[in-house]
C-alpha cells in the first residue's frame, strides 16, 4: 500500500470512528472544558447555500450558565403549559416506520434508567434534567433567523452536526436539545437575543460520565443493519 493509500485509510478509520462514537450523553463529570472557541472555528466550515452561513450559536458556562439554569428551572416549575416552542419539530401523529422507532427508543432510554412506563414523576424528573444541560460544564443555544427559509435550516443542521463531531474528535459528548426551543422567551430575556432570532435547539457538551457510558441504550444493531440494507436496495440498485 502507498503512502497515500495508507494515509487515506487512515484518515477514513479516524473520521468513521468519530461519527460512530457520537451519541446523545445525557450524564457529564464534574470536569472542567475549555471554551468551545476552536469547535464553533471549525464548525463554521459545514456547508451553507451561497455561503448564507445561517448559524448563530449562544455559548454558556460558569455564573452565566447558572443564571440562565435558575430562569428556566423557575419558568419549568411555574408555568410550563405557557411555553411552547416556535415551530413544531415533530407532527402528532408520527406514521410507520417512525412512530415505532421513537416507541423504540423510549423503551431503551428510560429502560436504560431503571424507569418504568407509568413512572410519569420519574419520567418527568428525567426530563427536567434538559434544562441543566444534563449538568454538562457548557451549554450552547442555536438560534437562527426568522425571516429565513427551510434551506437555511439545513445549513444550520450541518453546522450543528459539525459542532457534535468537532466535539467528539476533542474526546468531547454531547447532547442536542431541543426541548430548550420551547423556553425561547426566558432564553431570549437572559441572554438577550435580537428579535428576529429564533431559538432551535440547545446542546450540552462535556466530557461524559464514562460509568453511563458502559450502560447507554443501544438500538437494535440488527434494526440498524436492515435500515442499512433498505436504503442500499433504494438508491444501489443496478441498472
Amino acid at each position: 500500500m502507498s503512502s497515500d493509500a495508507a494515509s487515506i485509510s487512515d484518515t477514513v478509520v479516524t473520521v468513521d470512528g468519530v461519527m460512530r462514537g457520537r451519541f446523545a450523553n445525557r450524564f457529564y463529570l464534574d470536569r472542567p472544558v475549555d471554551p468551545a472557541t476552536d469547535i464553533i472555528e471549525v464548525s463554521r466550515y459545514a456547508g451553507t447555500g451561497a455561503n448564507v452561513q445561517p448559524w448563530h450559536v449562544h455559548v454558556v458556562s460558569g455564573l452565566a450558565k447558572a443564571r440562565l439554569i435558575e430562569a428556566l428551572e423557575v419558568a419549568h416549575e411555574t408555568e410550563p403549559a405557557a411555553h411552547t416552542s416556535e415551530y413544531t419539530y415533530l407532527i402528532s401523529d408520527l406514521s410507520e416506520p417512525y412512530a415505532s422507532r421513537r416507541k423504540e427508543f423510549g423503551a431503551v432510554f428510560y429502560g436504560a434508567l431503571g424507569i418504568t412506563s407509568d413512572d410519569h414523576a420519574a419520567r418527568a424528573m428525567q426530563t427536567a434534567r434538559n434544562l441543566r444541560f444534563f449538568d454538562a460544564p457548557v451549554g450552547l443555544i442555536f438560534t437562527i433567523d426568522r425571516r429565513l427559509e427551510k434551506g437555511s435550516w439545513l445549513d444550520l443542521g450541518m453546522f450543528i452536526q459539525n459542532v457534535m463531531l468537532a466535539a467528539r474528535a476533542r474526546g468531547l459528548d454531547t447532547c442536542p436539545q431541543e426541548f430548550f426551543s420551547r423556553y425561547h422567551a426566558v432564553i431570549r430575556r437572559e441572554l438577550s437575543l435580537r428579535p428576529e432570532e429564533m431559538v432551535v435547539c440547545g446542546m450540552s457538551m462535556g466530557f461524559g460520565d464514562p460509568e453511563w457510558a458502559k450502560c447507554r441504550p443501544h438500538k437494535s444493531t440488527n434494526r440498524r443493519h436492515r435500515i442499512a440494507l433498505r436504503i442500499l436496495t433504494i438508491f444501489g440498485e443496478p441498472q
